[in-house]
């Protein structure tokens, strides 16, 4: 499954920063100072975890997040 097809959740880390995770695959997140680093890094962290599943024999989860409004 390519990484276009995973949801990215952005959201802000107190007191400063921004995390962005894909919360289907575990691990898979980045801590970075802006919006903008935080939203390009999660590729990298999804090549290395992909490769990791692959060498395995192992198929990334599938994406289940739901994206609910309160």
């Amino acid at each position: 499954m390519p990484l276009d097809e995973y949801k990215v959740v952005l959201y802000r880390n107190q007191p400063c920063g921004w995390v962005a995770e894909i919360p289907s695959i575990p691990g898979c997140y980045a801590l970075m100072p802006t919006r903008t680093e935080a939203l390009l890094e999660p590729e990298s962290g999804f090549t290395m975890i992909e490769a990791e599943f692959r060498e395995k024999g192992a198929s990334l989860p599938a994406d289940t997040t739901e994206i609910v409004h309160a």
